[in-house]
């Protein structure tokens, strides 16, 4: 297993979010997160990358514990996120912003122009201001940042919010080439049907516990809508 999370409890101050969450992640998988606004989703991404405290064996990456380390101790050991509402770099190009990404050094396959391959919207506009982009070419310049850290695991947190179904589209169609470069994904998504088309493993929370777990093609919709709805 690449990364594996066990009883991960996440606290905001006094108030609890988190209860036992357990989930795990094979080298060369993508893995969905789905849930209600509200059930979790983000603060567990939060809590792998770094920017959360957990109990230093709550996570696991690659064997190692990393639940009280840094989120740029995190980040250098190769996991990237990709943060709910893009959070680019409003004073920096499209290329700073990508440049950005590709600071810690680490080896691998990703570079500039490796990026701009698979989001060729960006290699035309990358002299241009990110805010002038539009949604869905700000969030290929999120997923680029991200890669040009060459991680091991990406978590990309809410890849379709705000954004038109076609962009949608052609966002979610880049992601089999990013696992064929090796690099794992935690995917967290309202949209169910995309979750299931992109992960083979889907995990539901429910008020900040697993209401449901298993492959994504042997979830029926019954037992979806269950577990999302807590009926």
């Amino acid at each position: 297993m690449l990364l594996e999370v066990a009883a991960l409890d996440a606290f905001y101050g006094d108030f609890q979010a988190l209860f036992g969450v357990s989930l795990r992640v094979a080298a060369g998988e993508a893995v969905a997160i789905i849930g209600a606004n509200g059930a979790g989703k983000s603060t567990l991404l939060k809590s792998i990358a770094g920017l959360m405290r957990a109990r230093p064996d709550a996570i696991r990456f690659d064997g190692v514990p990393i639940g009280v380390m840094p989120a740029h101790a995190v980040a250098s050991r190769g996991i990237a996120l990709v943060p709910e509402g893009r959070r680019l770099f409003a004073s920096l190009t499209v290329e700073e912003n990508l440049l950005i990404g590709g600071q810690l050094g680490r080896p691998g396959r990703w570079t500039l122009q490796r990026v701009y391959a698979l989001f060729p919207a960006l290699a035309e506009r990358a002299r241009m201001p990110a805010p002038s982009l539009s949604g869905g070419q700000q969030q290929m310049v999120a997923l680029g940042r991200a890669l040009m850290s060459n991680p091991r695991l990406m978590l990309c947190d809410e890849l379709s919010l705000g954004l038109a179904p076609i962009v949608v589209r052609d966002i979610y169609a880049t992601l089999p080439a990013i696992l064929g470069q090796g690099t794992s994904l935690i995917i967290v998504e309202q949209d169910i049907a995309q979750a299931l088309k992109a992960a083979t493993q889907v995990y539901c929370l429910q008020e900040g516990r697993v209401a449901l777990a298993g492959a994504a093609r042997e979830l029926t919709r019954e037992a979806i809508a269950a577990a999302y709805f807590g009926v």
